[in-house]
């Protein structure tokens, strides 16, 4: 499996680390090796001293797909969720300043949390969907899939022209404001309207 990223899809988040408003979809990807194992507590990796919490809608592909218009998108994913893409700041900030490429600070190893998935049938909409992430039971990100620049079908009608999606796949589609450092005995809890999906705790 693979998991694309897409960056920079919350407004209010460009604005928070100024940068551009982008006119198509920011990707990146992550190897499955990001992935947090279940009920292991995530790691503040040895070469970052500001590794950032940023809680995004998720979705799992359920069918093989390329050049996927629009309006078929939704036949393919039955399932969503929540997830982290935790952030060397401080790493991503330097690469970037040099123009290279950002995998170092976004794809380390546990850097991907994976919550539980749901059956996208139990929304009524998915351009309209609340979810949060809260830090020691204080709520640190909240926001609204409505507020996304590209809606998650949207999403995986441009990812596929460039990538051939395939059944178990992830796709993070991005993070509002509210981005902050981490800290050891941190216990971070991710909510989809309102219910709990991950719980993890920082080392």
């Amino acid at each position: 499996m693979k998991i694309i990223c897409i960056g920079r899809n919350y407004t209010n988040h460009i604005e928070e680390l100024h940068n551009e408003r982008p006119t198509e979809p920011v990707v990146f990807m992550k190897p499955d090796s990001a992935v947090l194992l279940k009920q292991h507590p995530f790691v503040i990796p040895e070469f970052s001293e500001d590794v950032h919490h940023e809680i995004e809608i998720i979705v799992k592909i359920s069918k093989v797909g390329k050049y996927i218009e629009p309006k078929f998108a939704h036949k393919y994913y039955d399932e969503i969720s929540v997830g982290i893409d935790f952030t060397a700041r401080d790493l991503q900030d330097k690469l970037k300043a040099k123009g290279l490429p950002w995998e170092k600070a976004k794809a380390f190893d546990g850097s991907a949390v994976i919550g539980e998935f749901l059956p996208k049938n139990q929304f009524s909409s998915l351009e309209n969907i609340t979810f949060e992430l809260t830090n020691n039971n204080k709520t640190v990100q909240i926001s609204n899939s409505s507020f996304m620049l590209w809606k998650i079908d949207e999403l995986i009608s441009y990812v596929s022209q460039f990538f051939t999606l395939k059944i178990g796949d992830i796709i993070f589609t991005g993070t509002p404001e509210g981005v902050a450092a981490v800290k050891p005995d941190d216990v971070l809890e991710g909510f989809l309207e309102g219910q709990q999906l991950f719980r993890i705790q920082v080392k």
